[in-house]
């Protein structure tokens, strides 16, 4: 609470938001909560700079997949025979990257894994780009929302049940992707 009045806190935000996308293992939100509780109406300001700053961090994340798979992935795939399955699971992420990148980028699951292994199998920056601004959106302007609307209740409930939250509004958001794929 002490560093969510602080006058840098923005910055601070922005920071621990690109990080936690490419390498870092803490989320935003332990940032973004009690700064959202402290001042209710920047909530959305800072909902803002954590996307802006995690889908930066994201691409972060991706350069070091698609750098780095070259360097260290391809030996580590040939030392363990790994190729064949390799080239299954890059098929796979071409043709569902889109929604894991939205599943996991509302989601509790670590979102550097995703930036990464995007970066890896070489999914469309497109694709990732706009897939990580719709999913890291919605996660930080949930919150947002909550905690403008709900305020101190709020931050019971996320402490409580964020993880639910963000893994239900996660199937949502598949199930919807997947409704329109095979029904329209």
């Amino acid at each position: 609470m002490n560093l969510a009045a602080h006058r840098r806190a923005s910055w601070v935000l922005a920071g621990v938001s690109f990080a936690e996308s490419s390498f870092f293992p803490i989320p935003p939100d332990a940032l973004l909560i009690p700064m959202g509780l402290a001042n209710r109406a920047r909530v959305f300001r800072y909902a803002l700079i954590c996307t802006v700053a995690s889908v930066l961090g994201g691409l972060a994340g991706y350069l070091i997949g698609w750098l780095l798979y070259d360097t260290v992935g391809q030996a580590i795939l040939d030392f363990y025979g790994m190729n064949e399955k390799f080239s299954t699971f890059v098929g796979w992420y071409h043709e569902y990257g889109a929604l894991i990148v939205l599943f996991a980028g509302i989601t509790p699951f670590p979102y550097k894994v995703i930036t990464i292994a995007s970066g890896v199998a070489g999914l469309d920056l497109v694709v990732f780009t706009i897939a990580s601004i719709v999913a890291r959106g919605l996660r930080f302007y949930l919150v947002a929302a909550l905690l403008f609307w709900f305020g101190p209740t709020a931050r019971r409930i996320l402490e409580k049940y964020l993880g639910w939250i963000t893994l239900a509004a996660g199937v949502l958001l598949v199930g919807g992707f997947v409704a329109v794929k095979y029904l329209f």
